[in-house]
Order: structure tokens, then C-alpha cells, then sequence
């Protein structure tokens, strides 16, 4: 089994420093869902790791919550992708928890669910603190250029990404990029594994 763990508002729907609240404030960024779909079809499985403190905040309920995911797997059903889970950590920044990214308790989470290492499992998403986690838990960090890291575009990257970022990171201009990144570079290694 093949599995992909995305960030989810800024890296496969808009951000908003206001917090997306709800089904009708959680729009795609065009072309995420299409490229959740190209992995599914490459045999990818993807999951979500999310953190989610509106809900700590007071700002959403998880009712809220369940129905912007209802609308993204509606979404990408439509256009024959999905997401295998999605993992979210309800807490406020000051509840000390295991789970809130840049700690790994999500990914760790997900591991023990799926019954995998995650031992160079590619992850992406649009923060530091998304791919901090994802690294502590043994992932592949990818920064995609929509959301947060919006502000880095026309760097040099990924030289000139701040330290926080961990060493290797893939930069791509956005979720389809990624995508592509992912999807060609497995077709080379097949290609040089058959030559």
C-alpha cells in the first residue's frame, strides 16, 4: 500500500486567517481535487492530517466540520478520487496536546490506523509546521506554494526557504505539481527497475 498524507486548508482548499467554518466557506484551489484523484489513479492512498483548533476555539462544531468533508468527498467522488481518512486535531494552540502540528501525533495516529511505517512516505502541505510533524514521524516533506506558503513564490527555492523548514524539502508550485512530481518520479524508478 502506497500512502500520501496531505495538509488540508491552503494545500487542497482555501485558507483563511478567519478560519473556514463551514461546507460553504471550504473551496477547493483549483486543480487539488483533480490531482488527489491523478494520485488515486497512480495507486496512491490519501490521507489528511489537519489541524483543526476552530473547533477548540469555539469557532465550528464538529457537525460543521463533518460537513466540509462530506462536500470534499462528494467532490472528489464526482471526479473518481478520494481520500482514504482524515485525521484532525481539535485542539487550541495552548491545550498542550500530542496531536496539534508541528508535534507528530497525527501522523503516528495514521500509522497505527493503517498498519505502516512511514518511513519516507511523502507528505505535503503549506507550512513549516505541517512538514516538521510529517519529518518527525519519518515522512518525506513537500512544500506546495498555495496558502501560507504563498509568500515564498519567486524565491529561490529551495535555498532560500527560512530554517524552520526541514533540510530536503521538495518545493512544487501547488497539490497538482506535487502530483505530477510524485507520479513521474515513480514511473522513472519503474522504468530504470525494468531497463
Amino acid at each position: 500500500m502506497k500512502y500520501i498524507i496531505l495538509d488540508r486548508d491552503g494545500t487542497i482548499n482555501e485558507d483563511s486567517d478567519q478560519f473556514v467554518k463551514s461546507a460553504d466557506e471550504w473551496i477547493p484551489l483549483p486543480g487539488a481535487l483533480e490531482a488527489v484523484a491523478r494520485l488515486n489513479h497512480a495507486g496512491w492512498h490519501v490521507v489528511i492530517a489537519s489541524n483543526q483548533s476552530g473547533l477548540g476555539r469555539g469557532l465550528f462544531d464538529v457537525a460543521s466540520l463533518n460537513a466540509m468533508h462530506a462536500k470534499m468527498h462528494r467532490l472528489l467522488a464526482a471526479m473518481g478520487g478520494r481520500i482514504d481518512a482524515v485525521f484532525y486535531c481539535p485542539h487550541a494552540p495552548g491545550d498542550a496536546c500530542v496531536c496539534r502540528k508541528p508535534s507528530p501525533g497525527l501522523f503516528e495516529q495514521i500509522g497505527e490506523r493503517f498498519g505502516t511505517e512511514l518511513a519516507g512516505v511523502p507528505t505535503a502541505g503549506d507550512s513549516a509546521r505541517d512538514l516538521q510533524a510529517g519529518v518527525a514521524a519519518g515522512c518525506e516533506p513537500h512544500l506546495v506554494l498555495t496558502g501560507k506558503a504563498a509568500q515564498y513564490r519567486g524565491r529561490n527555492l529551495p535555498q532560500d526557504l527560512p530554517a524552520e523548514f526541514p533540510k530536503g524539502t521538495f518545493v512544487h508550485e501547488d497539490l497538482s505539481a506535487f502530483a505530477n512530481f510524485i507520479i513521474a518520479r515513480e514511473t522513472e524508478a519503474r522504468a530504470a527497475a525494468a531497463a
